[in-house]
């Protein structure tokens, strides 16, 4: 057995989780989570995707080989160290061309999440319109994150109801999403701002923008992390304003539970 089919858990962290859900009618659904050089939280994703009942598939940036998955998530991290500009060296890789090209079909097109950096290269992959800037305080950030749920009808929020209130974790330094008016408007007019920042925002963030959708709704993009909010007892307190307690905020999984029940239907 070599070191790569060896799960590590974490010291003190909860026994791991089966890569198989036998029980479960989602666990035939297989959610892809690529890794680029500088990713961080890939581990994160696939472990989120496995709590939901899914069958998670490790993909790598320099293949060209999507694996027969039936969704992708592209997750949180520096890849490629940010450099000229975040996610802008992503784009290019060898299986970001095989997911914009699926994730651009038809009917039957790849729904795609990506968070933080993931929001990130998929504005430079030109799947989410827009772009991703510093900070407006040009200061990393990370805190528990309220939303708001404006969209709850794409492949990633159908578990979650129309104008729900959610708390989950945000870390970033290029989370500022900006657009021209024109643009803005359109994802507005079009219902295709799918999370708005509640209680504050945090990064100067046009109209308060979190998340977003393409118009066929398969592609969502968010800057908060989910998949640090999907086990009790590890996710952020239900209030978002740091109570001391048990920290139990679980409200990050809807996000996997929604696309593998999108498609199971």
């Amino acid at each position: 057995m070599t070191m790569s089919n060896i799960e590590i858990p974490l010291i003190g962290g909860p026994q791991p989780v089966a890569s198989d859900n036998a029980d479960s009618p989602l666990d035939g659904v297989r959610v892809g989570v690529v890794t680029f050089p500088g990713s961080l939280d890939d581990r994160d994703a696939v472990r989120a995707v496995r709590l939901a009942g899914g069958s998670a598939i490790h993909l790598w940036h320099g293949d060209r080989d999507l694996q027969g998955v039936d969704a992708v998530i592209i997750p949180g991290g520096f890849s490629y160290g940010d450099y000229l500009r975040a996610g802008a060296i992503s784009r290019f890789a060898p299986l970001m061309e095989q997911i914009t090209a699926a994730a651009s079909g038809g009917t039957d097109a790849l729904p795609v999440l990506g968070i933080c950096n993931g929001f990130q290269v998929l504005t430079e992959a030109h799947l989410l319109p827009g772009s991703m800037i510093k900070n407006d305080h040009l200061h990393f950030i990370c805190r528990d994150q309220r939303l708001r749920v404006e969209n709850a009808d794409t492949f990633w929020t159908s578990e979650y109801a129309q104008g729900e209130e959610i708390v989950i974790p945000l870390k970033n330094q290029d989370g500022q999403f900006v657009a021209d008016n024109r643009t803005l408007d359109e994802l507005e007019g079009e219902g295709r701002v799918v999370f708005r920042y509640v209680g504050g925002n945090p990064n100067g963030s046009r109209r308060d923008i979190a998340g977003i959708s393409n118009a066929a709704g398969n592609v969502v993009g968010l800057m908060p992390h989910p998949e640090h909010a999907v086990e009790a007892g590890f996710g952020p307190d239900a209030s978002g304003r740091g109570e001391v307690g048990v920290r139990g905020g679980t409200d990050g999984l809807g996000i996997f539970t929604s696309v593998l029940k999108k498609l199971v239907g």
